[in-house]
């Protein structure tokens, strides 16, 4: 039996970052990676120095401007 949105919303996934037991440590080199392209097609700076948390917000936030992950 599959699980449905109801059982999804307590799970990690949904989680918000600044949550994250790593939220303070340095972006993963696959954050960097990804978000150095997402940067480059919105026009906007990379900024190396994110944490993870950080990352993952700007990553969103460049998602949508740039009409990747919709």
């Amino acid at each position: 039996m599959g699980q449905n949105e109801d059982d999804l919303q307590g799970s990690n996934t949904q989680k918000d970052p600044d949550e994250w037991v790593t939220a303070d440590e340095p972006m993963t080199g696959a954050q960097a990676s990804y978000l150095r392209t997402l940067s480059q097609e919105a026009g906007e700076d990379f900024d190396e120095s994110l944490t993870k948390a950080d990352a993952s917000k700007r990553i969103e936030e460049l998602q949508q401007k740039t009409g990747r992950g919709v």
